[in-house]
């Protein structure tokens, strides 16, 4: 279940409240006249089963609330209520499955912006799995994975592109191309100094790194697995089951690919590291083409409930 908060001009707090009493899977409505003093107002509180969430949300966003107003969304993590059950039971589909376009945009958006920390993160995860190119420390590659943010940007990106939204495309884009530029330009300079400080060497790169070699030698298992994840991915998100996000990270090349580019580059290695580019644009690819294609068929199959995503 979740629960709604809304600050609605008092003037449209009939209409809105006509409106969740007779929207099947909505229950346990409050009005709080004059509750609310900016915007002014009355409060209007409700709980709403997460498969009827969306298309409600779409409906007061048609109302124009979210401009002469506010809604606000909570998850609540346990309700024992008959009715909280009977509106859950009544309302279409299963919550799971459910997709709250609303809450997905506004999270990729945020994990798709390209900040100081995010350049942060990749850049570390980069330097870490660089360590673990030239160790052939498979541990420090799975590390390196975990650390490595590039999965916001990417499902920005998928996102962006079912719900035409260019604006979050371009973001999304900007932060993976500007990200993964920033994090190789700075492991380059991180592997030339391990390597002036007698850390790094050109023959631990060239050597047979049978933990490590799969990371600049794509194939189709790269794409497949890419594809995988993607999806594995896009579901862990649109069904608020972040843990598998853990798994996802660590089961694609995209971080150790940009490291292991910038290190060959740092030696000059470039057939080396022309192949680690061609992993990182294969992973990159294929988690596109899959989370793309896993929220085109969410949109398609609750449409069908009558709960698509909102109109922009």
């Amino acid at each position: 279940m979740l629960h709604l908060r809304l600050m609605v001009p008092a003037d449209r707090t009939e209409e809105v409240v006509e409106l969740l009493e007779t929207t099947v899977g909505t229950t346990h409505l409050a009005v709080l006249s004059g509750a609310a003093r900016e915007p002014r107002g009355d409060v209007v509180l409700c709980d709403v089963a997460r498969e009827a969430a969306d298309g409600l949300l779409a409906r007061l966003r048609a109302m124009g609330l979210d401009r002469t107003g506010s809604i606000a969304i909570e998850h609540i993590d346990l309700s024992l209520s008959l009715r909280a059950q009977r509106a859950a039971d009544e309302a279409p589909g299963e919550g799971v499955d459910a997709v709250l376009w609303e809450s997905l945009s506004d999270a990729t958006h945020e994990e798709s912006t390209l900040s100081v920390t995010y350049l942060a993160f990749l850049t570390l995860a980069t330097m870490i799995a660089a360590c673990g190119v030239v160790l052939d420390n498979a541990i420090l590659i799975v590390g390196a994975m975990a650390v490595g943010p590039e999965f916001g940007p990417l499902a920005g990106f998928c996102t962006a592109l079912v719900r035409r939204a260019p604006r979050l495309a371009w973001r999304s884009l900007t932060a993976l191309l500007v990200g993964f530029a920033v994090a190789t330009a700075v492991t380059v300079g991180f592997s030339l100094f391990m390597d002036a400080v007698g850390l790094f060497h050109v023959e631990a790169l060239d050597a047979a790194r049978p933990n490590t070699n799969f990371i600049y030698r794509p194939d189709w298992f790269s794409f497949v697995v890419a594809v995988l994840a993607g999806i594995a991915g896009v579901l862990s998100l649109t069904s608020a089951k972040s843990g598998a996000l853990v798994g996802v990270a660590i089961s694609v090349t995209t971080v150790p690919a940009a490291a292991n580019a910038a290190v060959a580059l740092a030696y000059r290695e470039y057939a080396q590291s022309w192949h680690s580019l061609e992993q990182l644009l294969l992973n990159l690819a294929g988690i596109v083409l899959a989370g793309t294609l896993t929220l085109a068929t969410q949109k398609l199959v609750w449409s069908r409930h009558g709960a698509g995503p909102a109109p922009h």
